[in-house]
């Protein structure tokens, strides 16, 4: 039910020039066979971590690896089309992206392992601007950014949402905060690791479908909302380890 919703949702925004908010190019899939040696060690090691997930859930079937790095290779090849050529020696501005796209991964299993399906569903929603603060690899040395911001390195994820999280933070939550400037830690880079993840490893799967779906639904704020929720929800162990 939520891939149907999130697909028919995302196709009729995508079809709206009013919410379109990134122009991008035509682009036809690869070859159904391709083949995982295309990969890196970092996405081989994720689309094993993903299958196994997948399979734990009941989401997945025997089959599942070949049509994951199908997606994986053709995100990368379509993201490649809006990407702007940047001369620099730090590792997140080489060509390739340099994590796992968990976002991609997430799709592939809310669509249950439809690779057709999921690709077209990355392309239309890479229209819409909440693409740029849901799925990381989307602005991976973007012609859409300046390049004065593509030069640090540094994802709009980081400056806008995690940003946004702190300031709300002191408002909404003044001993969570206290307690990161007593560890020398900052929630920023709390939520960088949680919304990079999209959440995989911190939260159930339901879970995270909710938060993927609430983004797309109400707005790429909610992530920002989310991240705070979780701080909350997470008060009173922060503040016993504080202690401690």
């Amino acid at each position: 039910v939520l891939a149907e919703l999130i697909e028919k949702f995302v196709s009729h925004l995508s079809e709206s020039r009013m919410d379109c908010y990134f122009s991008t190019g035509s682009y036809k899939a690869m070859d159904a066979d391709v083949k995982k040696e295309n990969l890196s060690s970092v996405q081989k090691l994720g689309v094993e971590m993903t299958v196994r997930y997948g399979k734990y859930l009941n989401l997945l079937k025997e089959d599942a690896e070949n049509g994951l790095c199908f997606v994986l290779m053709n995100c990368e090849e379509f993201l490649k089309q809006q990407q702007r050529t940047v001369v620099s020696s730090l590792c997140c501005l080489q060509e390739h992206y340099a994590g796992y796209d968990w976002f991609a991964s997430s799709i592939f299993l809310i669509m249950s392992g439809d690779s057709e399906k999921t690709l077209m569903f990355l392309q239309q929603f890479s229209h819409l601007l909440v693409s740029a603060f849901l799925w990381l690899p989307r602005l991976h040395l973007s012609m859409h950014l300046p390049v004065t911001t593509l030069e640090y390195g540094i994802h709009p994820v980081y400056f806008c949402s995690a940003h946004h999280v702190e300031m709300l933070l002191k408002a909404e939550l003044p001993l969570v905060c206290s307690a990161f400037h007593m560890s020398g830690f900052t929630p920023s880079q709390i939520c960088l690791q949680w919304i990079t993840q999209c959440f995989w490893n911190y939260m159930d799967w339901s879970e995270i479908c909710h938060y993927i779906a609430i983004c797309i639904f109400l707005g790429p704020d909610y992530q920002i909302y989310m991240c705070i929720s979780v701080f909350r929800h997470l008060q009173q162990d922060i503040l016993k380890h504080t202690e401690a």
